[in-house]
């Protein structure tokens, strides 16, 4: 694809250096996009940006680890990845996990930019990504601080330290030939994925205080299995919720992303791959569940969470191993509480083509663990 070759060739000679397997991979994603039939022009130039600087963080990282190899040797000791379908309050947990003095989640500014500490280079790209980010959510996808509020200087999703996942359709269209091209990778590709998120934390742990990290993405689920093997000593904390209390509103947040990049997205368009993303990221997290120690999961039922969360919080600590201190116990309801100026975010699915019996059937096997962890019909105390 000519435009990527130049805009890689691009951030190569501003680097210094080159990784041409990576760029590669890169530009699977980016040609598939190319091939969206409602893309527009300015959503074309958002995506090229947004993956010429994935590319130059890579080129980052590489340097930094032949610069100091030590960063190699920086142990990422027993992480907590925080995962479970979307709108099941896989945020509100990582957020009340990463509040903890002894833990950290990765900051959005960190992953974008990933360096060694460096006060002015920290000043300068926090503010740079939260202009752009109000700039095109503001112009593009005003309803997005409501459905997933964020800032630079916030924990954000490990997503933003993969290159590879479910998450480019999620964000960007239905991209058929990226999906393809993506489930024709290997077992080891994707553990490759995982080890360049490793790197990513080693270089954020280099030269700071050591804390325990606590990672979040909810398409974690779908990687289980790599996970545990570039991080042996993981923990999963899986939320649960009904998927028919959550599929219409993680649509909505699907057609709303894919706003910033395409015209008029196609509801029924947006149904189809939410429903089969979901479906295959638990089905593959039932399967993993098997062969993953029991004591390596940690299972939070939405609605117990969102009932007492100062009962079900300090058992999450318990859970995975951590302590729940004073000043855990003193920050936690300003920790719970909702951004200023946002509003719960409800759709209805039938909006997107799903059916109430359609979702039940394609989560069967899931409906069958989550009827033994959560009340499935109970009405939640507050929308987290």
């Amino acid at each position: 694809m000519n435009a990527w070759a130049k805009a890689s060739a691009q951030v190569e000679r501003d680097a210094g250096t080159q990784d041409r397997k990576f760029a590669d991979g890169l530009g699977a994603v980016l040609s598939s996009i190319a091939a969206e039939p409602r893309l527009t022009p300015l959503g074309w130039t958002f995506v090229l940006s947004s993956i010429k600087d994935r590319y130059a963080n890579r080129l980052r990282i590489n340097r930094l680890l032949v610069e100091h190899p030590e960063i190699a040797d920086e142990p990422i000791a027993d992480p907590v990845f925080v995962l479970g379908l979307p709108r099941t309050a896989t945020t509100l947990t990582h957020r009340v996990l990463a509040a903890s003095p002894a833990h950290r989640g990765p900051l959005m500014w960190e992953m974008s930019h990933t360096g060694l500490e460096d006060a002015a280079v920290a000043a300068r790209e926090i503010k740079k990504l939260d202009q752009g980010s109000q700039f095109v959510t503001g112009l593009f996808a005003p309803g997005l601080k409501d459905m997933h509020p964020s800032r630079a200087q916030h924990p954000e999703e490990s997503m933003m330290l993969l290159p590879h996942g479910t998450f480019w359709s999620l964000l960007h269209g239905s991209l058929p030939a990226y999906r393809g091209w993506y489930a024709r990778r290997s077992a080891e590709d994707l553990a490759g994925d995982y080890a360049y998120l490793k790197r990513g934390l080693q270089v954020l742990q280099h030269g700071r205080e050591r804390k325990r990290w606590i990672v979040k993405y909810p398409g974690h689920l779908n990687d289980m299995a790599a996970i545990q093997e570039v991080f042996p000593d993981a923990t999963f904390v899986w939320t649960h919720r009904d998927p028919a209390t959550v599929l219409g509103s993680t649509c909505s947040l699907v057609e709303t992303m894919w706003s910033m990049y395409q015209k008029d997205p196609d509801p029924l368009e947006v149904g189809q791959l939410v429903l089969e993303t979901m479906v295959t990221w638990v089905n593959t997290a039932l399967e993993s569940r098997l062969s993953l120690p029991p004591s390596s999961i940690v299972d939070v039922p939405y609605h117990a969470l969102s009932a007492d969360p100062h009962t079900e919080v300090p058992r999450l600590y318990s859970a995975i191993g951590a302590t729940w201190s004073a000043s855990d116990r003193a920050q936690l309801d300003q920790v719970l509480a909702r951004p200023a100026g946002t509003r719960p975010h409800q759709y209805d699915m039938r909006r997107y083509g799903l059916q109430p019996d359609q979702v039940e059937e394609a989560f069967a096997g899931y409906l069958r663990l989550l009827n033994t962890i959560d009340v499935l019909d109970a009405k939640p105390q507050a929308e987290m």
